[in-house]
């Protein structure tokens, strides 16, 4: 105890010493040269490269001023939704497809669909020991940390891992898109064994199941699912499978990709960004959220008392004392988030099913009264609408997804974005990504240590 009490003592000397010596300005930001987080005044983001595969659109720019527009996401030029529609009222899975469109630019007929499906099934098998070695010998309580671990182990499997040509690319992209469901499945279930202290069951993967599928069944202990239940993750699956180049973890890989790194690395710095509770972990914030509110809130058909519980969270009085209302807000959605609204429109009959009806409506409330209470609180005027963390986490807790899979869940969609901009990214006009920060220092002069 002594021991600890000095480290402690010696670690909190030092930070003292560190917040002394180490103090920017906070109105230095202001300079409209500095654009703080890549972005300018006007919220608008910095233009850092060309992409043909998403585009994130929220508002317009009208001689200059920010004109907020209904939500749409496209992918390779295709709206979402339309995409959507047309998979699900074909009867298929559509992450397969939408990994295709991302990767290759076009939609897949019905033979380069049949083809993609059957080689990703077949390419979901780990390599020989990768399981025992990687997995089970050196569990996490993170699975998002085991899996970049995992990622950057696979390295150690490749003969090939540094070739950076089109072809070599492609293969390694292929096997990491097959395999992060089995990463992400296999790692939650070493936890839950060696943390958790339950039963290990570790399935083998199916050729024949498509991705969503293939999570639930290596997820659940059973291994059984319902058509309805795989059709909803395989959607929320597409939803998160694009963002645009612009989102941390996607910059993270192209950042990372200009080096001229190694896949394996690219794609665990990608990894690292998501894990982030202001980016991929937001899910299970706002999943914290709601259990605050349903601890707190007694009544929650009472509008008043759900907005002045609301208040209280923006006041920092209570939730996490962070001031914010998670799922509420995003740097380009601000009518509304074409995502959100798809995960709102297919969870409401599931929800209902599985009795989660009233947890539904809450949801729906505080999306409803977040803006009114939030201009009320911070005297802002600003348009604000639910973002896809307001129903991902909903949708996971209704299939029974244990919520620390709900970030990995994320990985497993976007890991065929990450590859589709880190081909483009390595394979295009590509320079290394290096942007500047001003240094805002006096120049000093060097001083004996016996004048100090």
């Amino acid at each position: 105890m002594a021991e600890d009490r000095t480290q402690s003592e010696f670690i909190q000397n030092l930070c003292e010493e560190y917040r002394k010596n180490n103090r920017i300005d906070p109105a230095l930001y202001n300079d409209p040269a500095v654009k703080r987080g890549l972005r300018n005044a006007n919220g608008t983001g910095v233009i850092a490269g060309l992409s043909q595969i998403g585009d994130v659109v929220g508002y317009e720019l009208r001689d200059g001023e920010r004109i907020s527009v209904p939500g749409k996401l496209y992918y390779r030029g295709y709206d979402l939704e339309e995409l959507i529609d047309g998979f699900m009222s074909e009867g298929r899975y559509g992450f397969e497809e939408i990994s295709y469109l991302l990767l290759f630019g076009k939609l897949p007929t019905p033979e380069q669909f049949q083809y993609i499906s059957e080689q990703l099934g077949t390419l979901r098998q780990l390599p020989d020991f990768f399981t025992e070695d990687q997995i089970l010998k050196s569990p996490s309580r993170n699975i998002m940390n085991k899996m970049a671990r995992c990622t950057l182990g696979l390295y150690s499997y490749d003969e090939n891992p540094d070739d950076t040509s089109l072809e070599n690319l492609m293969r390694q992209g292929m096997e990491l898109i097959a395999r992060f469901p089995i990463l992400l499945a296999y790692a939650y279930q070493a936890k839950r064994h060696f943390f958790d202290h339950k039963s290990l069951h570790i399935h083998f993967p199916h050729d024949n199941q498509s991705t969503a599928e293939s999570i639930l069944r290596a997820v659940r202990s059973d291994k059984h699912f319902t058509a309805e239940e795989a059709r909803l993750l395989d959607l929320c699956l597409v939803l998160h499978a694009e963002h645009g180049g612009g989102n941390n973890s996607t910059f993270a890989c192209r950042v990372v990709s200009s080096s001229g790194t190694d896949t394996y690395a690219a794609i665990a710095a990608a990894l690292s960004s998501l894990k982030g509770p202001l980016h991929g972990g937001a899910n299970i914030a706002v999943m914290n959220m709601f259990d605050d509110i349903q601890k707190n809130v007694r009544n929650w058909d009472d509008e008043g008392e759900v907005a002045d519980y609301l208040a209280k969270i923006l006041r920092r009085e209570a939730g996490d004392h962070s001031g914010k209302i998670y799922g509420m807000g995003h740097p380009i959605y601000t009518i509304s988030d074409p995502r959100a609204r798809i995960l709102k429109k297919n969870a409401r009959m599931l929800a209902e099913k599985k009795g989660h009806g009233e947890e539904f409506h809450l949801v729906e409330m505080v999306e409803r009264l977040t803006p009114e209470v939030f201009a009320k609180i911070k005297g802002s005027d600003k348009p604000m609408c639910a973002n896809v963390d307001m129903y991902s986490g909903f949708v996971y807790k209704t299939l029974d997804i244990p919520v620390e899979l709900y970030t990995p869940l994320f990985a497993a969609a976007r890991i065929a974005g990450w590859i589709a901009h880190r081909i483009e990214e390595v394979c295009g006009n590509s320079r290394i990504i290096r942007p500047a920060y001003r240094v805002v220092y006096d120049k000093r002069k060097y001083v004996p240590m016996t004048d100090r």
